[in-house]
């Protein structure tokens, strides 16, 4: 054994220990605006969940509130509309998954998965039509449900797709009456 192997670690050692180190935080801090600017911005964060009032909305009426960028369809459905709506054999629909967020995804697609529990007269769903992300007009088309006049997708009383291109029924976000007038979304 020399005169010049010790265990103790050297200056150099040390430097070397230091000098990656503080490579290390100045990477870590250039890099931290680029993974920072993927986080939602404080909007949508805001808006994570919204509360709407629905006393004003009368039977056959329907409002649009915005959640998360994106238009919720909140309407309160005639008897005629519901009874339009179970009537549909599900052999009939072209998605069978009702889409419910508030349901496991294999859930089917009868009138009960899609509209609020214990208020079947209301209706709650993400606007937005799943072939091409247009918003549907509603009360049109053949099923008197929801239109989308760019390429011609129609939707029934439910929200379901009958029609045209769009793949999937329109989605129903988390949702949940909070009372009798208010619906929480988010």
């Amino acid at each position: 054994m020399s005169v010049h192997d010790t265990a103790e670690p050297s200056r150099r050692d040390f430097l070397y220990i230091a000098t990656g180190a503080a490579g290390a935080v100045g990477a870590a801090a250039a890099v931290w605006p680029f993974i920072d600017q993927m986080n939602p911005d404080a909007g949508t964060l805001a808006l994570a969940a919204i509360e709407v009032n629905v006393s004003s909305v009368a039977p056959g009426q329907s409002i649009t509130a915005k959640w998360r960028g994106k238009p919720v369809f909140i309407r309160q459905r005639t008897p005629e509309e519901i009874e339009q709506a179970k009537s549909v054999p599900l052999a009939d629909l072209k998605d069978p998954v009702a889409r419910n967020q508030n349901l496991p995804a294999d859930a089917q697609a009868t009138d009960a998965n899609r509209s609020a529990p214990g208020k079947e007269q209301w209706l709650v769903m993400v606007g937005v039509c799943t072939h091409l992300g247009c918003i549907p007009l509603g009360q049109q088309g053949p099923y008197n449900g929801w239109f989308c006049p760019c390429h011609g997708s129609s939707y029934d009383t439910a929200g379901r797709i009958r029609q045209g291109p769009a793949p999937e029924n329109m989605a129903v976000p988390p949702f949940e009456f909070i009372s009798d007038t208010t619906v929480r979304v988010g």
